[in-house]
């Protein structure tokens, strides 16, 4: 229910649509990794209405990131590390550790060969950062799957997106 609170504050009923069809409409798509498409037909709305609210709750949840995502300030020592003497002298100032990997996706036929690296199947190069206690603190996707790992951490210190 707290997030029809804080989604009402910052995002209003549209014509003939309430905040709630608004999140249900996000939730359903990210939930169930549905198209736009079978959307649109489930709640009989057009498909640009249904890319409109989703894109609408999505700025929300992004304007929300200072409030839920606290940035680790490199200060303090994970006690794993602090308490371990075969890690203290070397990860002291470790915050967590970074990787990447390669996701499979669906790509219009004439895309696929940018999308086809070391698998037989087109996929995503996504880059991403946990902390000690395994938590993701950050995540860049969208890379074509031929993109070399050195280039896509460049870009993330950068701060350019794909």
């Amino acid at each position: 229910m707290w997030a029809c609170a804080w989604a009402s504050s910052i995002i209003k009923d549209a014509y003939r649509s309430t905040v709630e069809e608004q999140v249900a409409k996000f939730l359903h798509i990210i939930g169930h990794n549905v198209k736009n498409r079978s959307v649109s037909f489930f709640f009989h709305r057009s498909g640009e209405t249904v890319s409109r609210h989703f894109h609408n709750i999505l700025n929300a949840i992004l304007m929300l990131e200072g409030q839920f995502i606290k940035q680790a300030d490199g200060i303090d020592v994970q006690p794993q590390i602090l308490h371990n003497n075969r890690f203290f002298p070397y990860f002291k100032d470790c915050l967590g550790a970074i990787d990447g990997t390669h996701v499979c996706v669906k790509v219009p036929r004439a895309n696929a060969p940018r999308f086809r690296g070391r698998k037989d199947w087109p996929t995503q190069n996504v880059f991403a950062a946990c902390d000690l206690d395994m938590k993701f603190t950050y995540v860049l996707a969208g890379w074509e799957g031929t993109t070399s790992n050195s280039r896509i951490l460049k870009e993330a210190f950068i701060g350019e997106d794909p």
